[in-house]
């Protein structure tokens, strides 16, 4: 081979390079199913479940440097059943997020499906991670409202602070209604942070019906590890009209050999509605959930969840689903044993 040969197969290899350093696309993936049974009232119904440790998905990512310290990228996300191997149910085959985003020294600005700040506000405070039967979020209602923004946002812009702020961090989200009751939203969270300790805030609101009343959630939460144990905690407020939800949740994780256990204790106080009354605790509620997780290597692991959720009066929360049908004032149950594998 000549000299020019050899010269040009370097400076292909060269631009090669330095394309690949530029620019990268990962595909990713969860395959999580368990064994699980509901019990509502008696009524029980065994299945093989999904989403007990983390929520499936399977993911397409990338980034493009674009010089300067500025970034491009894109994400998609579809939500998927290991059980039967169906789509999410919503319609939204990138049911879990699909955005394209700018990143530089001023933060990061992000269009598309994404999370909302209200939810990450909460669930980050979670030790079950709204997952499974022992999820907190089995305690939060829509209070008679229309709202689809509870967990992710349609038609969203995001913008995030810039990640080198000495541990403070923060978002703000607006999504437009384009027409859709339910839709429409404004929040944002901060927080912060720095070794063991990581405390937040986040408010936001969504027109939940015609006339664009608003349906009101906020939260603070404050999670603390001190090695042997990490402590979490959250106090979160909704509002709709007359009526208002109260919860607080309380949960604990704790390494044991390659495993972790996991337990929290949760409470939802309901009042404004029709015999509802905070001093009666006519529609209150509380959970208990205890789990345990085996991890077998960094991407797979064996878990196992107990729940339970105790109604009053005119409450009817259930753990996982309301099939079998759960009358007022009963206890739902529900306990699952799976295996998640990530990739």
């Amino acid at each position: 081979m000549n000299r020019k040969s050899l010269l040009a197969l370097s400076l292909l290899a060269g631009f090669a390079s330095a394309a690949s350093a530029q620019s990268s696309v990962t595909i990713f993936g969860v395959l999580d199913a368990n064994l699980r049974q509901i019990d509502n009232n008696g009524v029980k119904v065994r299945q093989l479940g999904t989403d007990g440790l983390s929520s499936n998905r399977l993911g397409f990512r990338g980034v493009e440097d674009l010089g300067g310290g500025l970034k491009a990228g894109f994400w998609l996300e579809a939500a998927l059943n290991a059980d039967d191997g169906t789509t999410n149910s919503s319609g939204k085959f990138w049911h879990r997020r699909s955005t394209v985003s700018l990143e530089g020294g001023f933060g990061e600005i992000r269009l598309g499906r994404d999370y909302a700040p209200t939810y990450t506000g909460i669930s980050d405070f979670d030790a079950f991670g709204d997952n499974g039967v022992g999820k907190f979020s089995n305690l939060q209602s829509k209070l008679t409202g229309t709202v689809n923004t509870n967990s992710r946002l349609d038609n969203e812009v995001q913008y995030f602070l810039p990640k080198d702020l000495g541990g403070v961090y923060g978002t703000l989200a607006v999504a437009a209604g384009e027409g859709t009751v339910g839709n429409k939203y404004v929040g944002g969270r901060v927080g912060y942070a720095a070794g063991p300790l990581n405390v937040s805030g986040s408010y936001g609101t969504t027109d939940a019906n015609a006339t664009e009343d608003k349906y009101k959630i906020g939260s603070l939460g404050v999670a603390y590890n001190f090695g042997v144990v990490r402590l979490l905690g959250s106090f979160t407020q909704i509002k709709f009209l007359s009526r208002e939800e109260r919860l607080i949740l309380i949960g604990a994780t704790a390494p044991v050999g390659p495993g972790l256990i996991r337990a929290s204790f949760g409470r939802a106080d309901l009042s404004g509605g029709t015999g509802a009354t905070r001093t009666a605790d006519a529609d209150d509620a509380s959970l208990i959930a205890v789990g345990y997780v085996h991890n077998l290597s960094k991407r797979t692991a064996l878990y196992g969840t107990y729940s339970r959720i105790a109604n009053k009066g005119a409450q009817n929360f259930a753990v996982g689903s309301t099939t079998p049908a759960l009358p007022n004032g009963q206890k739902s149950q529900g306990i699952e044993a799976g295996l998640r594998h990530s990739f």
